[in-house]
């Protein structure tokens, strides 16, 4: 399971890299990048954490036990599925849906985040080693 939690937060990654890639062309193409800060926080939280995330538990496999960083998997991809676009959202003009969506993505974010933290704590303690 851990090597398989690990692979998938790679393969999330991968799909977000393509996402954005796909995003920054059709900004440029249309050369309306008023939606970049949307397009930036998919590559960063989407490609650049998440791909972390992956290699982290794969690094570190005792980070990846338990129920924990499952959830941290799921609540970082509802995170950016939220808050990447919601920020679009608000910035074209459609802030009433737009920034439920990018507060929900943020809040789910940071908590994704403070799942992540216990878990390389946890994970990469003496007792956890071995040591």
């Amino acid at each position: 399971m851990r090597e398989r939690l690990a692979a998938r937060f790679i393969r999330h990654a991968a799909i977000y890299a393509l996402i954005g890639m796909a995003w920054g062309i059709y900004m440029a193409a249309s050369q309306d990048h008023a939606t970049h800060p949307g397009h930036a926080h998919l590559l960063l939280l989407g490609w650049v954490s998440m791909a972390l995330y992956g290699i982290v538990y794969r690094l570190y496999p005792k980070a990846a036990e338990g129920k924990l960083p499952v959830i941290h998997f799921w609540l970082a991809n509802l995170g950016i599925i939220l808050m990447a676009p919601g920020i679009a959202l608000v910035i074209v003009g459609k802030a009433a849906i737009g920034e439920p969506m990018a507060i929900a993505g943020s809040l789910l974010t940071i908590v994704s985040m403070v799942l992540f933290l216990i878990a390389v704590f946890r994970g990469t303690s003496a007792s956890a080693s071995g040591h």
